[in-house]
C-alpha cells in the first residue's frame, strides 16, 4: 500500500481554525484524475492541492487543485496554501520566488516572512475580463434573499467578471444587507450564468462597509448546490473583482493595495490582499496575497 502525506493549512489568516482550510498532498506521481477527485471527496474540503512534479525542470512544482466535485483551473487559497507549504518545506525559512505550474498556467508565486507570519502572493495568469450577464439585477436580488433597494451602492451594478474562474459580482447597501442574505438555489438556477457545462457561476457579495478599519470591502462568496456553502475566503473571486473594481473605481495610475475582508459571518475571518498595477487608466497588472498556518500533517493510506 502506498502512502502519501499530507498537510493541513488555514489560508488568508495568521491564526488556526481561521481562515479557509486547505489540503496539500505531496508526492502524488501515480495518482490518475478520478483518484485525486476521490482524495478531494474524504478530506472534503472547498479545495484539495495535489503536488506533482513540474513539467518545466526551472519551475518548483506542477499542482492540481480539486473541490470535492471537480477540478478547477485555478484558485487562490491553494495557490497562496501550496505556495507556503513549499516554501515552508524546502528551506524552513518560508521564503522564495517560484513558478506553480496550474491548469490555467505558469503562476509566479512570492513567499516572504515577517514576525514569524508568512505571506505569499502571486501574478494573475489572466488578468479580469467582463462577461455577458443577461439576468436582471433585481432577479439576482432575490435569489439573494434582497430587496431592490438593497442592491448596488454609488455607481456600483451587479456584473459578471471572471480571471480564470467566473463570478457575478454584487454589490450591497451595506454591512446589514450583507450578513441578510440567503441564497435561493432554485432561482439562482433560473438565472445565473454557467461557469462550465456542471457547474453555475457564485455570488460574489460585496459592500464598502466594513468591519475591520483597515479593510478596503467586506464580501461573502457562497457556492450554489444541494446545499450550496459559504467560502471564508476566496482568492479567484478576489481576483475577478479586480475587474469590478476597475470598472467603477477607475484607480488611478500607479500601484494600490486593497485588504478584502471575508469569512465573518461564518466564524472564519480571513484577509485577502489585492494588489492593482494601473497603468494608463488600465489594469496591467494584478496580485493576489495572504498568510497561511499549518494546522495538522499526516499520512494518506490511498
Amino acid at each position: 500500500m502506498l502512502t502519501r502525506n499530507y498537510l493541513l493549512y488555514d489560508v488568508f489568516t495568521t491564526e488556526r481554525l481561521a481562515g479557509n482550510p486547505l489540503a496539500v498532498v505531496l508526492d502524488c506521481e501515480g495518482l490518475d484524475t478520478a483518484a485525486m477527485q476521490a482524495i478531494a471527496r474524504e478530506f472534503n474540503l472547498s479545495e484539495t492541492v495535489f503536488v506533482l512534479p513540474p513539467e518545466d525542470a526551472r519551475h518548483r512544482a506542477r499542482i492540481r487543485i480539486f473541490t470535492p466535485d471537480y477540478e478547477m483551473p485555478f484558485a487562490g487559497h491553494p495557490t497562496v496554501g501550496s505556495a507556503i507549504a513549499l516554501a515552508e518545506m524546502a528551506n524552513g525559512g518560508g521564503a522564495g520566488i517560484f513558478v506553480l505550474e496550474e491548469n490555467i498556467g505558469p503562476v509566479r508565486c512570492a513567499v516572504s516572512k515577517h514576525d514569524g507570519a508568512i505571506f505569499a502572493e502571486f501574478d494573475l495568469a489572466r488578468l479580469p475580463e467582463q462577461l455577458e450577464l443577461s439576468a436582471d439585477p433585481e432577479a439576482i436580488g432575490a435569489a439573494l434573499g434582497l430587496a431592490p433597494h438593497e442592491i448596488g451602492f454609488e455607481n456600483h451594478r451587479v456584473s459578471f467578471w471572471s480571471a480564470g474562474v467566473p463570478y457575478v459580482t454584487v454589490p450591497v447597501a451595506d454591512l446589514e444587507a450583507a450578513a441578510d442574505i440567503k441564497l435561493d438555489n432554485q432561482l439562482w438556477s433560473e438565472l445565473a450564468p454557467r461557469k462550465s457545462e456542471w457547474a453555475l457561476a457564485s455570488p460574489y457579495v460585496y459592500c464598502r462597509e466594513t468591519v475591520n478599519h483597515h479593510s478596503a470591502f467586506h464580501v461573502r462568496m457562497i457556492v450554489p448546490g444541494n446545499p450550496s456553502y459559504e467560502d471564508p475566503a476566496t482568492g479567484s473571486a478576489a481576483a475577478a473583482f479586480a475587474g469590478a473594481i476597475m470598472h467603477f473605481d477607475a484607480p488611478t495610475d500607479g500601484v494600490s493595495q486593497l485588504w478584502i475582508e471575508q469569512g465573518l459571518e461564518m466564524g472564519r475571518p480571513s484577509r485577502i490582499r489585492l494588489e492593482l498595477n494601473v497603468e494608463g487608466g488600465k489594469l496591467a497588472a494584478a496580485r493576489i496575497g495572504g498568510h497561511a498556518i499549518k494546522v495538522a500533517e499526516g499520512k494518506l493510506f490511498a
